[in-house]
């Protein structure tokens, strides 16, 4: 009896650590993922070509990249609360000056915010997940539950801002639609990274597990870097860059795919990638389950081959839809269905990529390696959303979709290797 009241407390204050952390992965979602929305809008209202659109993707994936690159070695010092507390306020104060200043410049800045603020939180709730679970298959258990519940972000805020988009398009003047504009989805967002802050701020983090005990900074920075020493770190790099390359070629280009190939109206073209988002969700959260029955190379393979079967099977039915006959949600084509489906087939990947290299890492060293899966994925999601762009704008949207089938197969190879590398790997300090 004593011994359980002894414990309560502190499973208490796991409880509500992780609670903290599935909210900051929501909001953050939201954010971070509206990208795709606002290249659609910014074609749309701005004026601004595919190709130049594009480099939105960029202002935020390099960000997070040079964030990560300078800052990750430095986050156990400076604190995971504090690094979660500062990005929220960083990318609430963002918004708001989204709302009032609109337009492509700030659009660029607010995603530079942004991607600053996620490389803070994303290295922080990771290594925050290595204080707080007690083995492997908890630690991919709760990732994959995290990574799902940062998917349902992304879903509820192509909601969100297809809303107000579809609200904006109405007859102003109206007695029920006084004006309003897409961008006052951006109250909400800042609305939502002050009741984060605000529940952040009351709870009590236990960090001293993750801190080296002689911490210095250049030769923290030194050990990020020194990971990519070990062949199992180097290919799995390059195996986080190929998948957020597939995901946010299909993610950022599905609003402007929906409207331009399927000819949807443009609110319902935002609205419906929310099946893409919550497809992920379902996949990762299913993957959750499945990695804990089956061996995950056989979890991630199966997913790979369906995602590329799905992508061969629907692209062409994706043809010929005219101009004009796409009214609203009643008479959507199929397509509009069936291709975000596809996120619950890669769904599954990252997280468990991810808790495959955390988990056979000390505690110490998984801020830096979160530091370089952070690195490697910004830097994936960058060039796939660049070459997309660049095919869409040059070619046709079909063939650019077509493009993911590339990485897919590369990253089906490199999953064979390196699964046979970890099979033997054993971590040994330099």
């Amino acid at each position: 009896m004593n011994n359980r009241q002894i414990d309560s407390p502190e499973r208490m204050a796991k409880i509500k650590i992780k609670l903290v952390l599935f909210i900051n992965f929501f909001v953050i979602g939201i954010l971070l993922n509206s990208v795709g929305i606002v290249i659609l809008q910014v074609i749309e209202h701005y004026g601004v070509t595919k190709s130049s659109a594009s480099i939105l993707e960029a202002f935020k994936d390099l960000t997070i990249a040079a964030s990560s690159f300078l800052l990750a070695s430095y986050i156990p010092k400076y604190g995971y609360k504090k690094s979660m507390l500062s990005s929220l306020l960083i990318v609430g104060i963002a918004c708001i000056c989204m709302r009032f200043f609109g337009s492509f410049l700030m659009a660029k800045i607010l995603f530079a915010l942004t991607g600053f603020s996620f490389s803070l939180i994303k290295v922080s709730v990771y290594s925050t997940v290595g204080l707080i679970t007690s083995d492997s298959n908890d630690h991919a258990s709760l990732l994959s539950l995290l990574e799902g519940f940062f998917m349902v972000g992304v879903l509820s805020g192509y909601w969100l801002f297809g809303f107000f988009i579809q609200a904006s398009t109405k007859i102003p003047g109206s007695l029920n639609n006084p004006q309003i504009s897409w961008l006052d989805a951006y109250w909400v967002l800042a609305l939502l990274c002050l009741i984060s802050f605000l529940i952040l701020l009351s709870t009590q983090l236990d960090e001293r597990g993750a801190q080296s005990e002689n911490f210095k900074i250049l030769h923290e920075f030194y050990e990020m870097f020194a990971l990519i020493r070990f062949p199992l770190v180097l290919v799995f790099v390059v195996s986080a860059f190929f998948y957020v390359l597939i995901e946010q070629s299909i993610q950022t280009w599905l609003p402007t795919f929906n409207k331009s190939v399927l000819q949807i109206p443009e609110s319902i073209s935002v609205q419906i990638v929310s099946i893409l988002a919550a497809s992920i969700a379902v996949g990762r959260i299913a993957g959750g389950y499945f990695i804990k029955k089956f061996n995950w190379l056989i979890v991630l393979t199966s997913s790979l081959i369906g995602a590329m079967l799905l992508v061969i099977l629907v692209i062409p039915i994706t043809r010929g839809i005219v101009v004009g006959s796409v009214k609203g949600w009643y008479n959507l084509p199929i397509a509009a269905y069936l291709l975000p489906l596809v996120g619950f087939f890669l769904g599954p990947i990252y997280p468990a990529l991810n808790s495959s290299i955390l988990s056979v890492l000390p505690k110490n060293r998984q801020s830096a390696m979160t530091g370089l899966i952070v690195i490697f994925s910004a830097l994936g999601g960058t060039t796939g959303s660049l070459i997309t762009g660049f095919i869409f704008g040059h070619f046709e949207g079909q063939t650019a979709f077509y493009f993911s089938l590339l990485p897919m197969s590369l990253l089906l190879l490199i999953l064979f290797l390196y699964n046979k590398i970890r099979s033997g790997f054993h971590f040994k300090e330099a």
